[in-house]
């Protein structure tokens, strides 16, 4: 009895692990995922041990399931996070200014859509758009990545 149940515990927490969704900190990583699935990249920049806003659109969007069936479908996840608690390696600390600098950050939470290419050991991005955090939930926060990510033409 004790063998099915440790069994069943072990299928359970992979069957949890295998919901969860990829959030890449390495922006080359990304980059080069990001590419060869023709996906643009959701680069989120946030204060998640501090920024109240950061984390109430964590919990109410980017850990719902209808973030995590859209976000599968359209996008490659980048988490650039400036904790103030939680230690980061050098390297993280160093992109993650970087690219605050580059993208001219000046408030959390913000999601910028975007593609990119590496090219002779330079990143060139091509901006889609950006939001921040939405009131209304999944629907109403979705709607507008939808906007960004799948513009309607004119």
């Amino acid at each position: 009895m004790k063998k099915i149940l440790l069994i069943a515990l072990f299928f359970s927490i992979s069957a949890l692990q295998a919901q969860e969704l990829k959030w890449y900190t390495d922006v080359r990583e990304a980059i080069t995922v990001s590419n060869k699935s023709q996906k643009p990249m959701l680069m989120f920049f946030t204060g998640s041990d501090w920024c109240g806003w950061c984390i109430r659109l964590q919990n109410e969007v980017l850990k719902t399931p209808e973030f995590k069936k859209w976000a599968e479908q359209n996008v490659i996840l980048v988490e650039l996070d400036y904790p103030r608690a939680v230690a980061q390696t050098p390297e993280i600390k160093l992109q993650n200014n970087e690219l605050q600098q580059a993208f001219g950050i000046q408030g959390f939470p913000t999601v910028f859509f975007t593609s990119a290419e590496s090219k002779d050991g330079r990143i060139n991005f091509k901006g889609l758009g950006k939001t921040g955090y939405v009131a209304g939930g999944p629907t109403a926060w979705l709607n507008v990545a939808e906007s960004i990510v799948h513009p309607k033409k004119i």
